[in-house]
This record gives structure tokens, C-alpha cells and sequence, in this order.
């Protein structure tokens, strides 16, 4: 069973809903009632807390740098991992803006590598040939793009389902890459050996934004194995300055000085936010159970429909979304259909509208319609649905009648 039922209760159901209660609330409360609200105690607990969770899987023990969002992880982690201005970084065109437009702000540009057949992750043997090429001195396709040397894959791991990453740090071996992880749905995934998502390259960026698997409302985690890595994160987080606040302002010793030594960023993370978090950390296997019982009954209901295509999935998956593909004839009216859910009172949502169509990056690149027609396909079809811890019986059959409507 899920959550209580819903009965007839026929108030829209929303995408997305953080599971929210009175012991975040009480964190809160301790943090407002303490007289320190930035970056302190809280957050240094949550970035252990956060690590010593990861590590209990991952082949070696992890170090983590709580940041306030993703975005800001996935900055300072391509910065830390010394990409040089010109360097071309790899990074699936079927993913959020955060995850190309951070190259851009190194100074590096953007190759797009298109999704793998019948999947919504990244085409390994489309990364090879594109690295290939780009340490060749040729453009990353055949009908132009960027050039430069290969300097990093950001492989993201959609949905809450790992890329196949044996692949991926195989071809960045071969290619002088940096493998950051984009896991920002995929807290907690696992690969196929059992180690976690985010502790399968040189560096993992988890997101704890509203919609994720678990939220401080914005915020970011970054992690890795190697503790120099942690080190340049933590200091880039805050403007470069070699002591944080909390210690210049606590610490009776020449407290008001401090030192620049790089050119940092604003990225640290609150205690009001990391307090909300360590609470959400602690229910992470329960909020998970949940997820996993909402994609069960959809998984039943869909999977024997001609008319959908249930999302791949695997053992170690968050079922963070799930992306539903909506088969002929419904495919070719996928935007009536998600009007027609949104009449009846359901919340959907797309994941994801390919970056290489963005104006952006078609003027940069010259890049168009067609020149990665499976990520293309995948958005054509495909319908996100709800599937948040809170969901009640009553709102996840709701969802499934609706979709069913539509044929």
C-alpha cells in the first residue's frame, strides 16, 4: 500500500511536492533561535552526515562540500578538476541547462552527445567517437561544432538511473577527461557493482532543489574521493578565502582576518537549508520505499498498454521521475495530451527539451533539429508524471485513469 487514500478527493494533484514535517520544521526552528543563520555548524554536520552515507557503498571513503545548489557544484567542481579555456567538456544533450551552461562559465565549450538507444541516458559509443574526434583536432561532428581538447564528461544520471559509467571512465582514460558526475536525480542510485551514484567518477553533484529525492528547498552537495578535490571546492565556495566565516567570527584569534587565494564564487549553503537537509538525510530510505511503490503501480498499470512505454529502470534506481513515452498514435499529439492531464486536475511535467535545440547553442554551434534525433525522439513522447512521497493511493489512481483517458 502507499500512503492513505485519497477516497474522491479531486483537488489537482501537483508534479511535485516536497514530504515536509514537524521535524524539519523544528530544525529549523533550533537554527533560527541559535543567532546564526549562514554557513556554520549545521552544514559542516550535514556534509559529514552526507559523506559517511555515501561511503557505506562506495569503494573508498568520501569527503563532501555542501553548496547552494547543484548548478554552483557543478561550477566549481569543473573548475577544481583544472579544465584550461578552450577545453571542450562532453555532456549529454538530453539534460537541465545547469549541466552545459557551468562549462561555459569556465571557459570551456560544449560538445552534446546524444542519448543511447531506447534510453534516456547518454550514448557511450557516441562519447567515444566524439572524443575521438575532438583529440584528433577535428570538430565534435562531422558538420562542425566545437574544437579543442577533450577535458571533461559530465554524465548525467537521469531520472535517478546511473549512466554506464564502466564505459564512461574507460573513455575518459583514454582521452585525458575528468568524469564529473551530474547526479542530481540520483540520491540515492546505485550502479550495477553497488557503489552509489556521485562516487563513480573524479566527482559526484548531488541537488537537494524542491522537486529532488530530498530537498533543503535549494542546495547541493559536492563529493568525492579525493580530499584535495573537497579542499578546492570548499574553498572556491566561499570568494576563495582561506578561513570560512563561521571560524573568523567564533574564534578569539585574530577572528577579523583572512586571506584571498583564489578567485571564488558565492556558493555556500545555510544552516537553516543544511538543517532541513540532515533531517531529510535520516529519512532517505523511507522517502525512497515511497517513490518506489508509486512507480510499482505504474509500472502494472502501463506496461501492458501499447500505447505507453514504461521508463527503464534498474535495482539501484531513485525513481527520482518517471518519464512515461507515449507510443503512436498518442505520440504525435504528446502537447494535447499534457494539456488535456492538466484540464483533469493532474500536474505533469517534460524531461527534458534538448539543450543543442536551445537558441543558445544553435547560434554557438550551429546546431539543429535532427542532428540528435534519439534525445529528439525521447522529448517528442515522453510525459513526466507525478510520483512524490505524499502521493495517496486515491491521487496515484487518479493519475493512471487520466492517462488512460487520454486513449
Amino acid at each position: 500500500m502507499l500512503a492513505h487514500s485519497g477516497g474522491s478527493d479531486t483537488r489537482n494533484i501537483p508534479f511535485s511536492r516536497p514530504f515536509i514535517g514537524k521535524e524539519e520544521e523544528d530544525a529549523v526552528l533550533r537554527v533560527l533561535r541559535s543567532g546564526w543563520l549562514t554557513t556554520a555548524e549545521e552544514a559542516l554536520a550535514f556534509e559529514q552526515e552526507f559523506a559517511e552515507r555515501l561511503s557505506r557503498t562506495a569503494a573508498s571513503p568520501l569527503a563532501a562540500a555542501a553548496v547552494s545548489s547543484a548548478t554552483g557544484g557543478l561550477h566549481i567542481a569543473l573548475e577544481a578538476s583544472g579544465l584550461r579555456t578552450g577545453d571542450v567538456v562532453l555532456v549529454p544533450t538530453y539534460t537541465f541547462a545547469a549541466t552545459a551552461e557551468v562549462a561555459i562559465h569556465v571557459g570551456a565549450e560544449v560538445a552534446f552527445i546524444d542519448c543511447a538507444e531506447d534510453s534516456f541516458l547518454l550514448d557511450t559509443k557516441a562519447l567515444e567517437r566524439t572524443a575521438r574526434r575532438l583529440s584528433e583536432g577535428k570538430t565534435a561532428y562531422e558538420t562542425g561544432g566545437p574544437a579543442g581538447r577533450p577535458g571533461a564528461v559530465v554524465p548525467v544520471h537521469f531520472g535517478g538511473l546511473c549512466c554506464d559509467m564502466k564505459a564512461v571512465n574507460e573513455a575518459a582514460r583514454r582521452y585525458g577527461m575528468a568524469v564529473v558526475e551530474d547526479a542530481a536525480h540520483a540520491f540515492p542510485s546505485y550502479s550495477e557493482t553497488g557503489e552509489p551514484a556521485g562516487a563513480l567518477g573524479d566527482v559526484g553533484v548531488f541537488s537537494f532543489y524542491a522537486t529532488k529525492t530530498i530537498t533543503t528547498g535549494e542546495g547541493g552537495m559536492v563529493v568525492s574521493r579525493s580530499h584535495d578535490m573537497i579542499k578546492r571546492a570548499a574553498l572556491l565556495r566561499y570568494h576563495g578565502i582561506n578561513r570560512p566565516v563561521w571560524d573568523r567570527y567564533t574564534e578569539a584569534a585574530a577572528s577579523w582576518y583572512y586571506e584571498v587565494a583564489e578567485a571564488g564564487h558565492k556558493y555556500n549553503l545555510p544552516d537553516i537549508l543544511a538543517a532541513i537537509g540532515r533531517v531529510q538525510l535520516r529519512r532517505t530510505d523511507d522517502l525512497l520505499e515511497k517513490r518506489k511503490r508509486i512507480a510499482a503501480c505504474y509500472d502494472a498499470a502501463f506496461s501492458t498498454s501499447p500505447f505507453f512505454s514504461i521508463p527503464p529502470s534498474a535495482s539501484g534506481d531513485a525513481r527520482h521521475l518517471y518519464p512515461l513515452r507515449l507510443n503512436p498514435p498518442l505520440a504525435a499529439v504528446r502537447d494535447d495530451c499534457i494539456k488535456k492531464l492538466q484540464e483533469w486536475g493532474v500536474g505533469v511535467s517534460v524531461h527534458f527539451i534538448p539543450l543543442h535545440t536551445m537558441p543558445y547553442y544553435r547560434k554557438r554551434y550551429g546546431t539543429k533539429y535532427g542532428d540528435f534525433p534519439r534525445a529528439e525522439d525521447a522529448y517528442s513522447r515522453v510525459i513526466s508524471l507525478p510520483i512524490w512521497p505524499g502521493m495517496t493511493d486515491g491521487q496515484v489512481e487518479r493519475v493512471i485513469d487520466s492517462v488512460f483517458k487520454l486513449v
